[in-house]
């Protein structure tokens, strides 16, 4: 058999990511206005602002994606979630450590969108890396969960600009009362 047929091995995970697409709907009426909740994020030298969801990398202690989803809300957010529903998934090449030192030259990092409802937030309660060691600035704003939001701004990674563009009535259906 010949090469040319063969399929190649899968990519390493060498790390998984936990965000969340973070919706504030009113409780009395979830088809009515929404906003989502993003970190904008100005690193030090560039050029431009870009614009992250909640979230982070997944690490030892936590036993699931999902804990690691709770636990990168509380630091950055000083929030809670609830209803939480896996959306997106985004594979990417990641052959490097963050710190810039090879890990693995097929590496990939998949990060794991969830949508999910606001259930509080307190930015005096932020204890995160971002907050107690910033590279940058990290600014918590609300959009409006519309295409229009959500295109207005760069956010990243493009793929996930480009789901949310084309699914807000999809996403938001996902937090829907009788989803189950």
């Amino acid at each position: 058999m010949g090469t040319e047929n063969r399929i190649p091995p899968p990519r390493p995970v060498v790390k998984r990511t936990a965000r969340a697409i973070l919706l504030e709907l009113d409780p009395d009426d979830p088809y009515g206005p929404a906003s989502i909740v993003l970190i904008r994020r100005v690193r030090p030298g560039a050029p431009h602002p870009y614009w992250i969801t909640p979230g982070g990398g997944v690490e030892r202690g936590d036993r699931t994606v999902v804990e690691a989803l709770h636990r990168e809300v509380d630091e950055e957010l000083g929030g809670k979630v609830v209803d939480v529903v896996p959306a997106f998934v985004d594979t990417i090449s990641h052959p490097f450590h963050d710190d810039g030192t090879p890990l693995h030259p097929h590496g990939v990092k998949v990060q794991h969108f969830f949508v999910c409802r606001l259930a509080s937030m307190d930015l005096s309660r932020r204890h995160g890396p971002e907050v107690t060691e910033p590279n940058g600035e990290y600014e918590v704003v609300r959009l409006p969960f519309t295409r229009e939001g959500v295109t207005s701004v760069n956010v990243v990674p493009p793929r996930l600009r480009a789901y949310l563009a084309a699914n807000i009535e999809g996403i938001r259906a996902l937090l829907a009362p009788d989803l189950g």
